[in-house]
């Protein structure tokens, strides 16, 4: 992308910005205004107290009191003035910044909730939260200089001006070095482009990789794969540092080159400004006035550097913001209401297709037909890669079939509201996630309805009650950043309470109970199936003694139904179910002898 198009777009965002947040962009940019309007007269008054004070007291040996205090009172009332400006220049610049960083984060986020899960799963986890940081972050960078900038052209214009009824050779300096400094920071700006682009670029691959790195943690360390994790890792860093170096090596470059001239700018003034002197052109006034002025010039000139080297990194953040915002594929819900009813539902799939991505033309799921009888168990079962999860997300409607129907109680889930989905079906997926939050939050999530009572009856079915009495404060217990206080097995019953607080009619088990106890698991399945049965249960399921307490089940391979009874008849009739059975049996047996092993040798 050329530094021109990359200018344009930055110069968008900012007239966006100030379209969103008009009253402070007035705020800032009045008091900078004044502070540059009252800068430029303090040149003048320093000036002028200089010709007709200072000179006149040197020449006399004697300064009036009266004299003296008048200028003080006006160099007091210009400083005063300033100090107003720049407290609001500063207030509305970083006031609008920050709302503005605010506003688009809730709307990110916002976004994020609304787009599907099939969405997430084309995008890296830490590239969203660059999204979600950094990148708006960037976007909004410019604004805190902003309204410096525009008060320092006010300031230039006013200057120029000045200059020009003060002597027409002092002006032609003035313009001369506004000129130079204008066109380096152009200069400037075009060729920090590129090289901002490829580090904001490279922030989110690092923020990504990182991410990967961490949420595998466990994977890492079980396979022994840290140093490879290391040098991947490395080899971003790498990269972004390399970039950053070049950003700063330009900046390294061109900011003593471009902080030097209003320097310069002053030696010229004395030197022109002593010539015109012997000339009888101008007084010691003028030229005192026109030198300081120069000399307040050369930090406020900055500001408008600063913000044309961050427009390039502005327009590249704002891009990846919207990204975001303008992603489609949002999925849509219908006006459906289900019936409020206390009985439990009734889940069907109707020939049934579904294929992710890029891939949906050649579906992972081929004519699913089942159905989940409203108060029955019915268990999932069948090897890796058989579609079962899918089967899962597509009956809580995580996402939505290719072809066929996916009904509960005979209305198809994509007719049905938000709402009457969200109180009908609850998932527990396979990975528990725990909220750096108390047991409380972690089970209510804030929903009206839920309290300690549903709370403590739900911990109860899901088997709970013991370990949470058992914490410390109870349910006020805070559990820490993805429940790191609690094992994986009370984790998973915790999310299961989760799912039971909100009293759904259909509930989703997609191996939810993996890391649990099989006598514990007996028992929570037992609880849901005596629960007066208020609620249908699909489970996914690999233990024996779990498959063999559900009503029905469904034995999927290769994305298909092949097939449905119980589970002695699936044993007798279908081969490759009671292998994979049978096999799931052995290697539970196996890990329990290696566990009584491990246990006699500690002893």
């Amino acid at each position: 992308m050329s530094g021109d198009r990359v200018l344009g777009k930055g110069l968008r965002v900012l007239g966006h910005s100030i379209r969103e947040q008009p009253r402070l962009f007035c705020v800032g940019v009045g008091g900078s205004i004044l502070f540059s309007l009252l800068t430029i007269a303090g040149a003048y008054v320093v000036g002028g107290v200089v010709g007709k004070v200072v000179v006149p007291a040197l020449d006399s040996h004697h300064a009036p009191a009266g004299t003296l205090a008048v200028a003080a009172g006006v160099i007091f009332a210009v400083s005063a003035g300033k100090v107003v400006g720049l407290f609001g220049r500063r207030l509305g610049a970083g006031a609008m910044q920050f709302r503005l960083q605010a506003a688009y984060r809730r709307r990110v986020t916002r976004r994020y909730l609304e787009l599907p899960v099939a969405w997430h799963h084309r995008h890296a986890t830490g590239t969203l939260l660059s999204n979600a940081n950094s990148d708006i972050e960037a976007a909004f960078y410019p604004i805190a200089p902003l309204p410096f900038a525009v008060g320092t052209v006010v300031m230039l214009v006013t200057a120029v001006v000045s200059l020009f009824f003060t002597d027409w050779v002092l002006a032609g300096v003035g313009v001369a070095i506004f000129l130079a400094l204008l066109g380096l920071n152009v200069v400037y700006s075009r060729r920090m482009s590129p090289r901002v682009s490829a580090a904001q670029r490279l922030r989110a691959e690092v923020s990504a990789v990182a991410h990967e790195s961490f949420d595998g943690a466990l994977v890492v360390k079980t396979m022994g794969r840290e140093s490879e994790e290391t040098q991947r890792f490395a080899a971003k860093a790498t990269e972004l540092r390399d970039a950053l170096i070049q950003v700063g090596r330009l900046r390294g470059l061109l900011d003593p080159i471009i902080d030097s001239l209003p320097s310069f700018g002053t030696l010229a003034v004395l030197v022109v400004g002593g010539w015109r002197l012997r000339q009888g052109a101008v007084t010691v006034a003028d030229v005192v006035s026109v030198a300081f002025l120069f000399t307040v010039l050369a930090f406020p000139v900055r500001a408008i550097g600063w913000v044309l080297a961050e427009l390039p990194r502005s327009a590249v953040g704002w891009e990846r913001v919207q990204s975001v915002l303008t992603a489609t594929g949002d999925m849509a819900y219908g006006r459906e209401e289900l019936p409020d009813s206390a009985k439990p539902a009734t889940l069907r799939f109707e020939h049934v297709e579904f294929g992710y991505g890029a891939s949906s033309d050649q579906p992972v799921l081929h004519d699913v037909t089942f159905e989940v009888p409203a108060g029955r168990t019915v268990a999932l079962v069948g090897p890796t890669g058989s579609g079962k999860s899918t089967i899962a997300s597509l009956a809580a409607r995580l996402v939505d079939p290719g072809r066929g129907s996916v009904e509960i109680d005979d209305a198809v889930v994509s007719t049905l509201t938000h709402a009457s989905l969200a109180g009908t079906v609850a998932l527990v997926p396979q990975v528990p996630f725990v909220f750096d939050d108390t047991v409380r939050g972690n089970v209510t999530l804030e929903r009206e309805g839920v309290d300690d009572e549903a709370v403590w009856r739900a911990l109860r079915v899901a088997q709970a009650e013991s370990f949470v009495s058992a914490l410390p404060q109870g349910l006020d217990t805070t559990l820490g950043e993805r429940g790191t206080s609690l094992s994986g097995g009370q984790r998973q019953r915790l999310t299961l309470a989760r799912a039971l607080a909100g009293e759904p009619r259909l509930l989703i088990l997609d191996d939810a109970t993996s890391a649990v106890d099989p006598r514990v698991e007996a028992a929570i399945l037992s609880s849901l199936r005596d629960d007066d049965a208020t609620v249908s249960v699909l489970l996914v399921a690999y233990r024996r003694a779990t498959i063999a307490l559900a009503d029905e089940v469904v034995y999927v391979e290769h994305g298909r139904v092949v097939a449905r009874g119980t589970h002695a008849d699936l044993l007798a009739g279908v081969p490759g179910y009671a292998n994979l059975v049978t096999a799931y049996e052995k290697a539970d047996a196996e890990r329990e002898r290696e566990k009584a092993y491990d246990e006699e040798v500690s002893a």
